[in-house]
């Protein structure tokens, strides 16, 4: 079990950056996968970034060239740095897992970009 507290969301002109941060209540060293999701209200939760223990990454087609994840072991946190910002990456995103645990969903965080 592993309790997962996002942070770092907001208001951003579209073009803006953000960088998003994860924190594990436990050490992540372990945990071969985790990933970054968005949701839309009224849509599905959608994976956008993941990377494994190794440091190999993947990304959805949508921020590929603009969003990059990175993980700090020593620190238990993920991150996800935002760059070029569209209206369309307006979102909830959460970290988990990937693929993800039902029980570790946290509250996300909240990114806006306006136009």
């Amino acid at each position: 079990q592993v309790q997962l507290v996002e942070s770092g969301g907001g208001l951003v002109q579209a073009g803006g950056s953000l960088r998003l941060s994860c924190a594990a209540s436990r050490s992540i060293f372990s945990i071969n996968a985790m990933g970054w999701y968005r949701q839309v209200l009224g849509k599905q939760r959608e994976l956008v970034a993941a990377i494994v223990s190794g440091g190999s990454t993947n990304y959805a087609d949508s921020v590929k060239g603009r969003f990059t994840i990175s993980r700090n072991n020593a620190k238990n946190t993920v991150y996800l740095q935002m760059n070029s910002l569209k209206p369309e990456d307006t979102a909830v995103y959460y970290c988990n897992e990937d693929p993800p645990q039902s029980n570790y969903w946290g509250q996300g965080t909240q990114v806006t970009v306006s136009s």
